[in-house]
């Protein structure tokens, strides 16, 4: 699970940027199942900066851990920019984090109930800006990936960690 280049690991350079700014994670899984939370905890001193991940594989799960809601999950499905998007906010809110990470999406072998391609995944990632200043944001990019339902795994989470290191260093 290692990329190979001369660059350390994309969790690593997210840990040293979140360190550095002495700010906070959390994320909310679902194609991923916690391998975000896995790779980041990989790193020496991730307990400087990551709190918590919400694995929330089920529709059940997003609305009672998360506070999706009931609308989005009926009308947009959980596979969805919508759902994404309350996912980041609800990760980087319950927890009182700067950072809300999300992942939503089919990892495969087959389509999902919604008919959404395997490899289809929304990453979401919310930011907590200082209260009263009005500028917490939430992005929402969606992505098609191809492989194995291993291979996306892998690529859902290192599209959001960098996702999230492009939202920090901006």
């Amino acid at each position: 699970m290692h990329e190979f280049s001369d660059e350390p690991l994309i969790e690593t350079r997210v840990g040293d940027a979140l360190a550095e700014c002495g700010e906070t994670l959390a994320a909310a899984e679902s194609c991923s199942g916690g391998l975000i939370a896995s790779l980041v905890t990989d790193v020496p001193g991730s307990s400087d900066y990551f709190d918590r991940s919400y694995v929330t594989y089920s529709d059940e799960a997003k609305q009672q851990v998360l506070g999706v809601t009931r609308e989005a999950l009926d009308e947009a499905s959980a596979v969805s920019a919508r759902v994404g998007r309350q996912m980041a906010k609800g990760a980087r809110d319950t927890a009182d984090a700067t950072w809300g990470l999300s992942t939503t999406g089919v990892a495969g072998p087959e389509r999902d109930r919604a008919d959404h391609p395997v490899g289809t995944v929304f990453v979401g990632v919310a930011q907590a800006a200082p209260w009263g200043s009005g500028e917490s944001r939430t992005t929402v990019e969606r992505y098609q990936f191809d492989g194995s339902r291993t291979e996306i795994k892998e690529r859902v989470v290192r599209q959001a960690l960098s996702d999230l290191l492009d939202r920090i260093q901006e």
